[in-house]
């Protein structure tokens, strides 16, 4: 579990608490990027966050198995997941962070499985089946959502991220979104059979725009870091 998280400080009482769930399976990929593009915009503002970065993909964990524990009455384990897993304290953590953040590649035009799982797991059992169905988050995190994805902004799955976002707005706040469009995808074009794409347009797209969102998501961070420093002055 160790090498699969990776913190900034430890968790304490006294600093912005930031969960990272990165879903994407590359650790060095265009998600993962614009993760650490955020991490150093909330660094360049606040000295002593305390962030912790889950490498979904890298854990031990299944999706929602319907036991239905989280709805029992009268349970300790009401508005809790119950299953135990590597997943288990990390949704501990998100449920007391004062941010999180929410990042997936799209794959086939959604969020891929490891995110979907997570997902799952996390607003399924916050989510109440109260009158109402009253959000049984500790607390109002800030949510901010990533999607990267090889397709054009006309191509995107504005649906499937919209779902997303609502879930998480219900549970916790509504999110702020960064969309990555027409990644480039493969380190060397040559080597995969990729005809309907051009390499030199996807390299154009790279220099040209990936700055520009990469320069987003430490905005992002720097003004969700602002808002939390302003709010408990």
């Amino acid at each position: 579990m160790k090498n699969r998280i990776k913190r900034y400080n430890g968790f304490n009482n006294t600093v912005m608490k930031i969960v990272i769930i990165n879903s994407s399976p590359r650790r060095k990929g265009n998600t993962s990027k614009l993760c650490d593009a955020f991490c150093k915009g909330v660094m360049a503002t606040d000295k002593n966050p305390d962030i912790t970065t889950v490498f979904l993909n890298e854990l031990n964990f299944k999706g929602c198995q319907s036991c239905f524990a989280c709805k029992l009455r009268g349970s300790k384990q009401y508005g809790r997941c119950s299953l135990n897993d590597e997943l288990t304290t990390i949704l501990t953590a998100v449920n007391e962070a004062d941010c999180l953040v929410f990042a997936s590649p799209i794959y086939l035009m959604d969020v891929n499985s490891s995110a979907k799982a997570f997902l799952e797991r996390l607003c399924f059992s916050l989510g109440s089946y109260e009158v109402g169905y009253r959000s049984l988050a500790t607390k109002k995190a800030h949510v901010v959502t990533i999607y990267t994805m090889n397709a054009n902004k006309e191509f995107a799955p504005v649906e499937a991220m919209n779902n997303v976002d609502m879930f998480l707005g219900h549970i916790f706040s509504p999110p702020q979104r960064l969309c990555s469009y027409d990644t480039y995808q493969f380190s060397d074009y040559s080597k995969y059979v990729v005809d309907v794409f051009n390499e030199a347009e996807k390299a154009k797209q790279r220099e040209n725009q990936f700055p520009k969102d990469l320069h987003k998501a430490y905005t992002l961070g720097a003004d969700t870091a602002t808002a939390y420093l302003k709010k408990t002055e």
